[in-house]
């Protein structure tokens, strides 16, 4: 096990921290008319995003789902660029066009998408073009246990066994596909067997647990790295939201909500450092701070910013110059 590295956890505990009081300042504000469009809320899913991305380097690629705002926190995306991208506005990721199911910062090599299982392929093609150059790039795709019953589940995974690709396929398994439980989608208890079933080297972890998603995307990123081709990692957790802001959520009963409540990754990371590295509470307090403070600036400063001019609907569509030159 990971032995306690003060620093480096904290930061980790931070970032935990920083996406959770983000849904939450998200889906108040969402409630409120503030943020158009669909949301899809990441609460409980922390620890994945953070034990994996902290794994990662900025030339390293990501792609998510339409669940995505805890692996671009995680991955280092500009804050205030994000929120404006929420909000629609000019500033944002993509200047206000995308919204929050298609987020991209090409700075940290970010991206997702709102098509189930469609993070895969896009990440085998990162990959691939690693391998091609001779870099020690590594990619991660992460998805839902739902979207491994995808073709592009299966497809991705065939390919990236057969040519060795440098990419960590993450299973996100929250129990639910939007309302269906797992054990009424899936044939199997866990996507470990399938992975394994291709040749991958594929562990399953406890996805609230912090270092147990740390320590397995350790493992698997260095497998990358060296050339030793891809790794499959299943996280189990817990969606303490609905599929999506105003689901009644009428498929979960309120006795596992609330034993999920129990089990749910920051406070248990709390503990373990307050414990194990005998952690003062002035840092946590510290954290909380800064940690509001940040979200703050950033609601200001997307709130502030100009809405995209009409115009701007046309610009950004196709590359410089015509087509066939």
């Amino acid at each position: 096990m990971t032995t306690v590295d003060e620093k480096k956890f904290l930061d980790m505990y931070k970032t935990m921290l920083l996406i959770r009081r983000l849904e939450e300042r998200i889906a108040e504000t969402y409630a409120k008319g503030g943020i158009p469009g669909e949301m899809h809320l990441y609460c409980g899913q922390e620890a994945i995003a953070v034990g994996v991305c902290s794994q990662l380097r900025d030339t390293d690629t990501a792609t998510s789902t339409h669940r995505a705002h805890g692996e671009l926190v995680a991955k280092g995306v500009d804050l205030k660029k994000m929120v404006a991208e929420l909000f629609g506005r000019s500033t944002g990721l993509c200047r206000g066009k995308g919204g929050h199911m298609h987020l991209f910062d090409t700075s940290i090599k970010f991206s997702c998408s709102g098509i189930v299982g469609a993070s895969m392929p896009p990440a085998l093609g990162a990959a691939f073009a690693s391998k091609y150059k001779d870099e020690d790039n590594v990619s991660v795709a992460f998805f839902g246990d739902g979207a491994a019953n995808q073709g592009m589940f299966h497809e991705s995974m065939n390919l990236a066994a057969l040519w060795k690709l440098p990419v960590i396929f993450v299973c996100e398994d929250n129990e639910f596909g939007i309302s269906v439980r797992k054990s009424e989608s899936t044939s199997t208890d866990n996507n470990i067997m399938r992975a394994k079933g291709y040749g991958i080297p594929a562990v399953l972890v406890d996805g609230n647990d912090l270092l147990a998603v740390y320590d397995a995307a350790k493992e698997a990123v260095e497998r990358a790295r060296s050339g030793k081709g891809p790794s499959f990692i299943e996280c189990t957790t817990f969606r303490l939201m609905g599929h999506f802001e105003g689901d009644p959520e009428v498929y979960k009963s309120e006795e596992e909500q609330q034993q999920a409540l129990k089990n749910e990754p920051i406070e248990r990371f709390k503990k373990y450092l307050q414990n194990k590295g005998n952690i003062s509470d002035d840092n946590f307090t510290r954290i909380d701070k800064e940690v509001k403070q940040e979200i703050q600036e950033a609601f200001e400063y997307a709130e502030k910013s100009p809405w995209p001019r009409p115009e701007e609907a046309l610009e950004n569509v196709f590359t410089e110059g015509s087509v066939g030159e």
